[in-house]
């Protein structure tokens, strides 16, 4: 369809769409790529949407999907705007040229928040600059929490990622309308978003739909199908109904959130607890992705992915957590063990490495490296496709934060100048680092390269740091080695250190606030 100055039309596989230019480039907001999954389509894989007569207005956010509020110590920090609504299957395209045969490379984003929170209206994930700078951005709502991650015997696994694998095909049958190349296509996000990315590029489903994937602070993972289980029970505790997906589909909306949160505040990543995530299920994930990947799923696929210096901070800061981890000393250690399943010498090994490091640092490092750089590591060593690894290291100015979980996506979205980007990087954040960081995204979204040198034996790493980006080999790898160490057995076979981890968690001590 044509495009005038003021409001670009373009068809979509379901209906025409009006959207809006600003600042040069074309956006269109809150298209659905999925009927409402509410009502009969409650804990069920997603439908395709309704057919619409005429142009359908595409100038504002869709619906979000439903989901609990973050607390005051979270909400100071990290911004998560709801709008109402059921039809919250819907996305986002910001492009340059909004034009059938443009054919230029596109992003297509999921945003994080714990498989709990979040949604493409945050506004750190402003796709305008991508679209600046020729790319087509397209940035994804998806079912969160219960509603997309709960594991029920008369409902199918993992909806919410069957949400992401819609999206992914609408975006493969509908991007070229809006000027994008349905065979150029990046998918990449953060946090949960990275592990989503992971486990659909693994997906059998979604072979031949993605070129390139970035993974931001996030691998490839399966959570335990019984952890999952507990998570759902403990809710149907609560709410006096059987844990089923037919009873949790007869409780109301708000109260569902509201239990899902109470129990959610159980969890930490730092010990564990009760927590939602992507599950085997012998269909759309049929095995572990990260094992799947270093296996050979997912051939001819490039990848960039990396972590922070300092990820633990953004779970540990809020709310004071990181002193009162300081305070608890060889407690805390012996819950990062239990929680890392690992031995005594690997925190022993860690003391030697920072002999200065305070016992949150210590927790901090160990449960990040089990639960990322490990992950990533074996990734970009397991696969054939080119690899690129960095690692963000440049402080925050708010106090004690760090190179903290989160940050550097304002510098990779060039958006460290909006007030919700301010929230993580304070004031002053380097406007030459943004030039870098995103030059460097957008450079291997376009051609597959970010501009160093690829992953090999030598684990070279670009740090995005104070000062020139530069490369580091193998900065991670002396810490890393500590888990290859032969030691003690796995601590989690221990009762006492499974009852050390049940008095943390309980306690409050380490709770998420």
């Amino acid at each position: 369809m044509t495009a005038d100055r003021e409001h670009p039309v373009t068809g979509t596989p379901y209906g025409a769409v009006r959207g809006r230019w600003e600042r040069g480039v074309a956006v269109f907001r809150g298209i659905p790529y999925a009927a409402p999954p509410f009502g009969p389509r409650r804990f069920r894989p997603p439908a395709p949407p309704d057919r619409w007569d005429g142009v359908r207005e595409a100038a504002d956010f869709g619906p979000t999907a439903p989901k609990p509020p973050y607390s005051e110590a979270f909400a100071q920090y990290l911004s998560d705007p709801a709008v109402p609504g059921d039809d919250c299957l819907n996305l986002n395209v910001w492009t340059p040229d909004p034009a059938p045969g443009a054919r230029l490379p596109v992003l297509v984003w999921l945003h994080g928040g714990a498989l709990t929170r979040g949604s493409s209206a945050v506004p750190v994930y402003d796709g305008h600059t991508f679209a600046r700078d020729g790319v087509v951005f397209v940035s994804v709502n998806y079912r969160l929490g219960v509603e997309g991650y709960g594991l029920f015997p008369d409902a199918p696994a993992n909806p919410g990622l069957r949400d992401q694998l819609a999206a992914l095909h609408w975006v493969h049958t509908s991007i070229g309308a809006f000027g994008g190349d349905p065979d150029r296509i990046t998918l990449g996000g953060q946090s949960a978003g990275a592990i989503s990315t992971g486990a659909l590029i693994a997906a059998p489903q979604a072979r031949g739909l993605v070129r390139r994937a970035v993974l931001q602070s996030g691998p490839p993972e399966a959570t335990d199908r019984d952890k999952v289980r507990r998570v759902v029970r403990r809710m149907a505790n609560r709410l006096k109904v059987p844990a089923t997906a037919e009873a949790f589909a007869a409780v109301d909306r708000d109260r569902l959130l509201r239990v899902q949160a109470d129990i959610g505040r159980l969890g930490s990543p730092v010990l564990g607890g009760p927590a939602f995530g992507i599950v085997t299920d012998g269909d759309l994930v049929p095995r572990d992705p990260l094992e799947a990947l270093t296996d050979g799923a997912a051939p001819g696929v490039e990848l960039l992915t990396g972590w922070t210096r300092d990820e633990y901070r953004l779970w540990l800061v809020p709310g004071g957590l990181v002193d009162r981890v300081d305070r608890l000393g060889a407690l805390a250690l012996a819950g990062a063990m239990a929680r890392c399943r690992c031995g005594s010498e690997v925190p022993r090994g860690y003391r030697a490495l920072r002999p200065d490091a305070g016992t949150a640092e210590l927790v901090g490092q160990l449960v990040t490296d089990h639960l990322l750089r490990l992950p990533l590591h074996r990734l970009a060593d397991g696969r054939r496709a080119p690899s690129y690894v960095y690692e963000f290291a440049w402080p925050s100015r708010r106090p004690g934060l760090g190179a903290c979980h989160a940050l550097e996506l304002g510098f990779v979205f060039d958006s460290g100048d909006s007030p919700d980007a301010r929230k993580l990087a304070g004031e002053g954040a380097p406007r030459d680092l943004a030039d870098a960081m995103h030059g460097a995204w957008v450079r291997f979204v376009t051609d597959g390269s970010p501009g160093w040198e690829r992953w090999d034996a030598g684990h070279p790493v670009q740090v995005f740091g104070d000062g020139d980006p530069h490369v580091e080999h193998g900065p991670r790898d002396r810490a890393l080695a500590l888990w290859a160490a032969p030691g003690a057995p796995e601590p989690a076979t221990s009762p006492e250190l499974r009852s050390v981890v049940r008095r943390l968690r309980h306690s409050g001590a380490l709770r998420r606030t």
